[in-house]
């Protein structure tokens, strides 16, 4: 199984990242977490016919910004795109004139599904939980290949999160905040929060990512994030772009 972000920034794209974006190849699927910018990197990595699942947490602009992108891709891969109940009619609304192409004038054979309360319907072992952010926010929890894999981004210090995340083989969670900035109603994390909850979930790695764009302007910031969530935390890494990893 190997791993690769494609986009590790949140709020909007600089030097340093693409909003974000995150591939998971296993076996028999291509999964995706969140459809920002750095989307668009996609046919560099999607070689075979293996079914498509794209998860998107929630419909804040730079979660699915790279939906425009969309009407470039040439893949002949069934395409499915998830979301948590309740979302799909607003993310119907967003992808349609006059703000998009639409799905049905793609080349692109995508199907929009919400997910029910026992995900019947991916192919896959999978839960998913409300997180704390200010608008609806989910995080994921996939076993597959023998592997769990935890996906928590927008949010801020939640018990959910951390349910998610129990003894998974990785966590992925945001860094939007800076250390010992404390977000309040928005729902974000610093480095200490994230490690606190890989900590207690007893996860074997971490992987921070969804780097606020203002706050973490260069990749120093990033590894200065790192080395206050590694004082928790031993095994945690801040995110990279491009960079590919076996699980």
């Amino acid at each position: 199984m190997k791993l690769t972000f494609l986009g590790t920034n949140g709020w909007y794209d600089n030097k340093t990242g693409n909003t974000v974006c995150a591939l998971l190849e296993s076996e028999k699927y291509y999964i995706i977490f969140d459809a920002g910018n750095g989307i668009y990197k996609l046919p560099n990595y999607i070689k075979t016919k293996k079914p498509i699942f794209l998860l998107l947490s929630h419909l804040h602009l730079d979660h699915i910004f790279g939906l425009h992108i969309f009407p470039k891709f040439k893949f002949k891969n069934e395409f499915n795109i998830i979301c948590p109940k309740g979302l799909k009619k607003h993310l119907m609304r967003m992808v349609d004139h006059p703000y998009a192409m639409p799905f049905r004038e793609m080349k692109l054979r995508v199907k929009v599904q919400e997910l029910s309360k026992n995900c019947r319907e991916l192919p896959f072992a999978a839960e998913h939980k409300k997180l704390f952010h200010i608008d609806p926010s989910f995080g994921y929890r996939l076993t597959i290949d023998g592997k769990t894999i935890a996906y928590c981004s927008d949010t801020g210090v939640s018990k959910n999160s951390v349910h998610l995340a129990r003894k998974a083989n990785v966590l992925i969670h945001e860094c939007a905040s800076v250390p010992k900035f404390i977000s309040g109603k928005w729902g974000h994390s610093n480095p200490e929060e994230a490690a606190g909850v890989a900590k207690k979930a007893q996860c074997k790695k971490l992987f921070l990512t969804h780097f606020s764009a203002n706050k973490y302007v260069t990749l120093k910031d990033r590894y200065r994030a790192e080395k206050v969530a590694r004082r928790i935390f031993k095994n945690t890494f801040a995110a990279r772009e491009d960079k590919t990893m076996n699980i």
